[in-house]
Protein backbone atom coordinates (compact mmCIF):
# COMPACT_ATOMS: atom_id res chain seq x y z
CA UNK A 1 0.00 0.00 0.00
CA UNK A 2 2.80 2.38 0.94
CA UNK A 3 4.58 1.68 -2.37
CA UNK A 4 1.35 2.38 -4.27
CA UNK A 5 0.99 5.72 -2.53
CA UNK A 6 4.57 6.62 -3.43
CA UNK A 7 3.98 5.67 -7.07
CA UNK A 8 0.75 7.70 -7.27
CA UNK A 9 2.46 10.69 -5.65
CA UNK A 10 5.37 10.45 -8.08
CA UNK A 11 3.02 10.31 -11.05
CA UNK A 12 1.07 13.32 -9.79
CA UNK A 13 4.28 15.27 -9.20
CA UNK A 14 5.53 14.46 -12.70
CA UNK A 15 2.24 15.63 -14.18
CA UNK A 16 2.48 18.94 -12.34
CA UNK A 17 6.07 19.48 -13.38
CA UNK A 18 5.36 18.67 -17.02
CA UNK A 19 2.25 20.87 -17.27
CA UNK A 20 4.10 24.15 -17.97
CA UNK A 21 6.13 22.47 -20.69
CA UNK A 22 3.02 21.01 -22.32
CA UNK A 23 1.34 24.38 -22.18
CA UNK A 24 4.37 26.03 -23.83
CA UNK A 25 4.25 23.47 -26.64
CA UNK A 26 0.53 23.89 -27.15
CA UNK A 27 0.42 27.68 -27.37
CA UNK A 28 1.94 30.20 -29.74
CA UNK A 29 2.29 33.88 -28.89
CA UNK A 30 1.89 36.14 -31.92
CA UNK A 31 2.31 39.93 -31.92
CA UNK A 32 0.83 42.10 -34.66
CA UNK A 33 -0.44 45.66 -35.12
CA UNK A 34 -3.71 45.33 -33.23
CA UNK A 35 -7.10 46.86 -34.12
CA UNK A 36 -9.07 45.92 -37.21
CA UNK A 37 -5.87 44.77 -38.87
CA UNK A 38 -5.20 42.08 -36.27
CA UNK A 39 -8.87 41.13 -36.08
CA UNK A 40 -8.70 40.37 -39.79
CA UNK A 41 -5.62 38.22 -39.26
CA UNK A 42 -7.40 36.32 -36.49
CA UNK A 43 -10.34 35.46 -38.75
CA UNK A 44 -8.27 34.82 -41.87
CA UNK A 45 -5.23 33.02 -40.49
CA UNK A 46 -4.99 32.45 -36.73
CA UNK A 47 -8.20 30.44 -36.54
CA UNK A 48 -6.94 28.21 -39.37
CA UNK A 49 -3.59 27.64 -37.64
CA UNK A 50 -5.24 26.83 -34.32
CA UNK A 51 -7.49 24.25 -35.93
CA UNK A 52 -4.81 22.52 -38.00
CA UNK A 53 -2.12 22.40 -35.31
CA UNK A 54 -4.54 21.93 -32.42
CA UNK A 55 -2.97 24.81 -30.50
CA UNK A 56 -4.05 28.10 -29.00
CA UNK A 57 -2.68 31.38 -30.35
CA UNK A 58 -2.15 34.02 -27.69
CA UNK A 59 -2.19 37.51 -29.21
CA UNK A 60 -0.10 40.54 -28.33
CA UNK A 61 0.64 43.80 -30.14
CA UNK A 62 3.81 45.43 -31.43
CA UNK A 63 4.66 49.00 -32.30
CA UNK A 64 7.72 48.14 -34.36
CA UNK A 65 11.27 46.82 -34.55
CA UNK A 66 12.33 48.34 -31.22
CA UNK A 67 9.95 45.94 -29.47
CA UNK A 68 11.65 42.98 -31.11
CA UNK A 69 15.08 44.21 -30.05
CA UNK A 70 13.88 44.46 -26.45
CA UNK A 71 12.41 40.96 -26.62
CA UNK A 72 15.64 39.47 -27.94
CA UNK A 73 17.87 41.45 -25.57
CA UNK A 74 15.94 40.02 -22.63
CA UNK A 75 17.32 36.59 -23.48
CA UNK A 76 13.87 35.05 -23.17
CA UNK A 77 11.45 36.43 -25.77
CA UNK A 78 7.77 36.10 -24.87
CA UNK A 79 6.80 36.32 -28.55
CA UNK A 80 7.15 33.30 -30.81
CA UNK A 81 6.15 35.14 -33.96
CA UNK A 82 5.64 38.78 -34.86
CA UNK A 83 4.53 40.89 -37.77
CA UNK A 84 6.75 43.76 -38.93
CA UNK A 85 7.13 45.97 -42.00
CA UNK A 86 9.33 44.58 -44.75
CA UNK A 87 12.35 46.83 -44.38
CA UNK A 88 12.13 46.48 -40.60
CA UNK A 89 12.29 42.73 -41.12
CA UNK A 90 15.39 43.14 -43.28
CA UNK A 91 16.98 45.41 -40.66
CA UNK A 92 16.26 42.97 -37.84
CA UNK A 93 17.73 40.15 -39.91
CA UNK A 94 20.92 42.16 -40.51
CA UNK A 95 21.14 42.81 -36.78
CA UNK A 96 20.90 39.09 -35.95
CA UNK A 97 17.62 39.50 -34.08
CA UNK A 98 15.64 36.85 -35.96
CA UNK A 99 15.71 33.10 -36.41
CA UNK A 100 16.52 31.89 -39.93
CA UNK A 101 13.49 30.33 -41.59
CA UNK A 102 13.36 26.75 -42.84
CA UNK A 103 14.29 26.51 -46.55
CA UNK A 104 10.93 24.80 -47.21
CA UNK A 105 9.11 27.94 -46.06
CA UNK A 106 11.25 30.24 -48.18
CA UNK A 107 10.72 27.97 -51.20
CA UNK A 108 6.94 28.36 -51.10
CA UNK A 109 5.63 29.08 -54.58
CA UNK A 110 3.89 32.37 -55.29
CA UNK A 111 5.87 34.64 -52.97
CA UNK A 112 8.64 36.33 -55.02
CA UNK A 113 12.23 36.62 -53.86
CA UNK A 114 11.97 40.39 -53.32
CA UNK A 115 9.27 39.74 -50.70
CA UNK A 116 11.40 37.56 -48.43
CA UNK A 117 14.85 37.20 -46.89
CA UNK A 118 16.60 34.42 -44.99
CA UNK A 119 14.80 35.30 -41.77
CA UNK A 120 11.53 36.83 -42.98
CA UNK A 121 8.73 36.23 -45.43
CA UNK A 122 5.96 38.56 -46.52
CA UNK A 123 2.36 37.79 -45.67
CA UNK A 124 0.32 40.62 -47.15
CA UNK A 125 0.68 43.53 -49.56
CA UNK A 126 -0.46 47.12 -49.46
CA UNK A 127 0.48 50.08 -51.58
CA UNK A 128 1.79 53.61 -51.20
CA UNK A 129 -0.42 55.27 -53.78
CA UNK A 130 -1.47 58.64 -55.13
CA UNK A 131 -4.82 59.67 -53.62
CA UNK A 132 -6.72 62.73 -54.81
CA UNK A 133 -9.81 64.79 -53.99
CA UNK A 134 -12.42 64.11 -56.68
CA UNK A 135 -14.25 67.37 -56.00
CA UNK A 136 -11.05 69.29 -56.64
CA UNK A 137 -10.32 67.22 -59.74
CA UNK A 138 -13.75 66.16 -61.10
CA UNK A 139 -12.59 65.49 -64.64
CA UNK A 140 -8.89 65.20 -65.37
CA UNK A 141 -7.19 63.65 -62.36
CA UNK A 142 -3.54 63.31 -61.38
CA UNK A 143 -2.51 59.78 -62.30
CA UNK A 144 1.29 59.74 -62.02
CA UNK A 145 4.04 61.13 -59.80
CA UNK A 146 4.87 63.52 -62.63
CA UNK A 147 1.30 64.80 -62.27
CA UNK A 148 1.81 65.09 -58.52
CA UNK A 149 4.76 67.39 -59.20
CA UNK A 150 2.87 69.35 -61.90
CA UNK A 151 1.51 72.30 -59.94
CA UNK A 152 0.30 74.14 -63.03
CA UNK A 153 -1.94 71.39 -64.41
CA UNK A 154 -2.96 70.26 -60.92
CA UNK A 155 -2.72 73.16 -58.47
CA UNK A 156 -3.40 72.73 -54.77
CA UNK A 157 -1.77 71.67 -51.49
CA UNK A 158 -0.13 68.27 -51.32
CA UNK A 159 1.17 65.85 -48.71
CA UNK A 160 4.05 63.40 -48.56
CA UNK A 161 5.26 61.11 -45.81
CA UNK A 162 7.69 62.64 -43.33
CA UNK A 163 10.18 59.92 -44.14
CA UNK A 164 12.64 59.28 -46.96
CA UNK A 165 10.99 55.91 -47.68
CA UNK A 166 8.41 56.37 -50.47
CA UNK A 167 9.14 60.10 -50.80
CA UNK A 168 12.50 59.58 -52.52
CA UNK A 169 11.13 56.90 -54.83
CA UNK A 170 8.18 59.10 -55.86
CA UNK A 171 10.53 62.02 -56.53
CA UNK A 172 12.76 59.98 -58.80
CA UNK A 173 9.81 58.57 -60.77
CA UNK A 174 8.51 62.12 -61.16
CA UNK A 175 11.93 63.05 -62.54
CA UNK A 176 11.73 60.36 -65.19
CA UNK A 177 13.57 57.41 -63.63
CA UNK A 178 11.98 54.09 -64.75
CA UNK A 179 10.53 52.07 -61.89
CA UNK A 180 12.76 49.10 -62.66
CA UNK A 181 15.89 51.26 -62.50
CA UNK A 182 15.28 53.03 -59.18
CA UNK A 183 17.67 51.10 -56.93
CA UNK A 184 20.16 52.02 -55.71
CA UNK A 185 18.48 55.41 -55.39
CA UNK A 186 20.15 58.49 -56.84
CA UNK A 187 19.57 60.40 -53.62
CA UNK A 188 21.10 63.67 -54.79
CA UNK A 189 18.71 63.73 -57.75
CA UNK A 190 15.79 62.74 -55.51
CA UNK A 191 16.37 65.52 -52.97
CA UNK A 192 16.76 68.04 -55.79
CA UNK A 193 13.38 66.97 -57.19
CA UNK A 194 11.78 67.11 -53.73
CA UNK A 195 13.10 70.64 -53.42
CA UNK A 196 11.05 71.68 -56.46
CA UNK A 197 7.83 70.69 -54.64
CA UNK A 198 8.74 71.55 -51.07
CA UNK A 199 6.73 74.80 -50.93
CA UNK A 200 3.62 72.94 -52.13
CA UNK A 201 3.76 70.32 -49.37
CA UNK A 202 1.23 71.55 -46.82
CA UNK A 203 1.68 68.54 -44.54
CA UNK A 204 4.47 66.02 -44.11
CA UNK A 205 2.41 63.26 -42.52
CA UNK A 206 3.85 61.01 -39.85
CA UNK A 207 1.06 58.45 -39.35
CA UNK A 208 -1.49 56.65 -41.46
CA UNK A 209 -4.31 58.19 -39.46
CA UNK A 210 -3.00 61.69 -40.12
CA UNK A 211 -2.65 61.06 -43.86
CA UNK A 212 -6.29 60.00 -44.07
CA UNK A 213 -7.55 62.83 -41.88
CA UNK A 214 -5.97 65.62 -43.92
CA UNK A 215 -7.52 64.18 -47.08
CA UNK A 216 -10.90 63.76 -45.43
CA UNK A 217 -10.84 67.32 -44.06
CA UNK A 218 -9.78 68.79 -47.42
CA UNK A 219 -6.58 70.17 -45.93
CA UNK A 220 -4.74 68.79 -48.96
CA UNK A 221 -5.96 67.99 -52.48
CA UNK A 222 -3.67 65.04 -53.10
CA UNK A 223 -1.29 62.87 -51.11
CA UNK A 224 0.94 59.86 -51.14
CA UNK A 225 -0.84 57.49 -48.74
CA UNK A 226 -1.36 53.84 -47.93
CA UNK A 227 -4.17 52.50 -50.10
CA UNK A 228 -6.11 51.07 -47.17
CA UNK A 229 -6.25 54.42 -45.41
CA UNK A 230 -7.59 56.21 -48.49
CA UNK A 231 -10.09 53.45 -49.21
CA UNK A 232 -11.36 53.57 -45.64
CA UNK A 233 -12.36 57.24 -45.82
CA UNK A 234 -13.71 56.79 -49.36
CA UNK A 235 -15.97 54.02 -48.04
CA UNK A 236 -17.19 56.47 -45.39
CA UNK A 237 -18.20 58.97 -48.07
CA UNK A 238 -15.12 61.16 -48.52
CA UNK A 239 -14.71 62.35 -52.14
CA UNK A 240 -11.36 60.57 -52.45
CA UNK A 241 -10.07 58.10 -55.02
CA UNK A 242 -6.73 56.44 -55.64
CA UNK A 243 -4.73 55.18 -58.57
CA UNK A 244 -2.54 52.09 -58.49
CA UNK A 245 -0.48 53.57 -61.31
CA UNK A 246 3.18 53.76 -60.20
CA UNK A 247 2.25 52.43 -56.78
CA UNK A 248 4.98 51.39 -54.35
CA UNK A 249 4.17 47.83 -53.33
CA UNK A 250 4.83 47.31 -49.64
CA UNK A 251 4.60 44.21 -47.52
CA UNK A 252 4.32 43.16 -43.93
CA UNK A 253 6.14 40.01 -42.97
CA UNK A 254 6.60 37.32 -40.36
CA UNK A 255 9.72 36.99 -38.26
CA UNK A 256 10.60 34.72 -35.36
CA UNK A 257 12.51 36.65 -32.67
CA UNK A 258 15.93 35.18 -31.95
CA UNK A 259 15.67 32.76 -29.04
CA UNK A 260 11.91 32.23 -29.30
CA UNK A 261 10.86 29.24 -27.20
CA UNK A 262 8.44 27.77 -29.73
CA UNK A 263 10.49 28.29 -32.88
CA UNK A 264 9.49 25.06 -34.58
CA UNK A 265 5.80 25.62 -33.90
CA UNK A 266 6.15 29.16 -35.28
CA UNK A 267 7.69 27.71 -38.44
CA UNK A 268 4.68 25.44 -38.89
CA UNK A 269 2.33 28.39 -38.41
CA UNK A 270 4.17 30.45 -41.04
CA UNK A 271 3.99 27.56 -43.50
CA UNK A 272 0.23 27.29 -43.07
CA UNK A 273 -0.33 31.05 -43.35
CA UNK A 274 1.81 31.19 -46.52
CA UNK A 275 -0.35 28.72 -48.45
CA UNK A 276 -2.28 30.33 -51.33
CA UNK A 277 -5.71 29.27 -50.08
CA UNK A 278 -5.00 30.60 -46.56
CA UNK A 279 -3.29 33.76 -47.83
CA UNK A 280 -6.36 34.54 -49.93
CA UNK A 281 -8.59 34.73 -46.86
CA UNK A 282 -7.07 38.03 -45.65
CA UNK A 283 -8.77 39.91 -48.49
CA UNK A 284 -12.16 38.81 -47.18
CA UNK A 285 -11.70 40.81 -43.99
CA UNK A 286 -9.56 43.86 -44.85
CA UNK A 287 -8.55 45.81 -47.95
CA UNK A 288 -5.05 44.36 -48.26
CA UNK A 289 -3.79 41.83 -50.75
CA UNK A 290 -2.11 38.47 -50.24
CA UNK A 291 1.66 38.28 -50.69
CA UNK A 292 1.31 34.91 -52.39
CA UNK A 293 0.27 35.73 -55.96
CA UNK A 294 -1.14 32.22 -56.38
CA UNK A 295 -3.88 33.20 -53.91
CA UNK A 296 -5.65 34.96 -56.77
CA UNK A 297 -6.05 31.60 -58.55
CA UNK A 298 -7.79 29.87 -55.63
CA UNK A 299 -11.27 31.27 -56.20
CA UNK A 300 -11.44 32.34 -52.56
CA UNK A 301 -11.37 36.08 -53.31
CA UNK A 302 -14.43 37.44 -55.17
CA UNK A 303 -13.35 39.01 -58.45
CA UNK A 304 -14.74 42.45 -57.62
CA UNK A 305 -12.75 42.44 -54.37
CA UNK A 306 -9.60 41.06 -56.03
CA UNK A 307 -9.46 43.84 -58.62
CA UNK A 308 -9.36 46.46 -55.85
CA UNK A 309 -6.30 44.98 -54.16
CA UNK A 310 -2.79 46.35 -54.72
CA UNK A 311 -1.30 42.89 -55.28
CA UNK A 312 -3.85 41.81 -57.89
CA UNK A 313 -1.77 41.10 -61.01
CA UNK A 314 -3.44 43.89 -62.98
CA UNK A 315 -2.53 46.41 -60.26
CA UNK A 316 0.82 45.00 -59.21
CA UNK A 317 2.05 45.27 -62.79
CA UNK A 318 1.56 49.05 -62.62
CA UNK A 319 3.98 49.50 -59.74
CA UNK A 320 7.14 48.11 -58.15
CA UNK A 321 8.16 46.40 -54.92
CA UNK A 322 9.99 48.49 -52.34
CA UNK A 323 13.59 47.27 -51.99
CA UNK A 324 13.69 46.22 -48.33
CA UNK A 325 17.40 45.41 -48.40
CA UNK A 326 18.30 48.83 -49.78
CA UNK A 327 16.42 50.54 -46.96
CA UNK A 328 17.85 48.18 -44.35
CA UNK A 329 21.29 49.41 -45.36
CA UNK A 330 20.53 53.10 -45.90
CA UNK A 331 17.61 54.07 -43.66
CA UNK A 332 19.54 55.73 -40.83
CA UNK A 333 21.72 57.88 -43.07
CA UNK A 334 18.90 58.96 -45.37
CA UNK A 335 16.53 59.67 -42.46
CA UNK A 336 19.06 62.14 -41.06
CA UNK A 337 19.46 63.76 -44.47
CA UNK A 338 15.69 63.88 -44.97
CA UNK A 339 15.09 65.48 -41.57
CA UNK A 340 17.67 68.14 -42.38
CA UNK A 341 15.97 68.75 -45.74
CA UNK A 342 12.56 69.21 -44.06
CA UNK A 343 13.94 71.68 -41.54
CA UNK A 344 15.86 73.84 -44.02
Amino acid sequence: MRNNRIAITAIAAAAVLSAPMAMAQDTLTVASWGGAYQEAQRKAWFDVVEKELNIKIIEDTTSGAADVRVQVASGSPTWDLTQQGNYSCAILEREGNVEMLDPEILAVKGIPDNMKGKGWISNLVYGAVLARNDEKFPDKKPETWMDFWDTEAFPGPRSLRRNPVYSLEAALIADGVPMDELYPLDTERAFKKLGELKDEIAVWWSSGAQSAQILQDGEVDMALVWNGRAQSIADQGAPVSITFNEQILLTDCWIIPKGAKNKELAMKAIEIMSRPEVQARIALFINYGPANADAFDTGVIPEDVAKGLPSHPSNASKGFVLDANYWAENLDTLTQEFDFFIQE
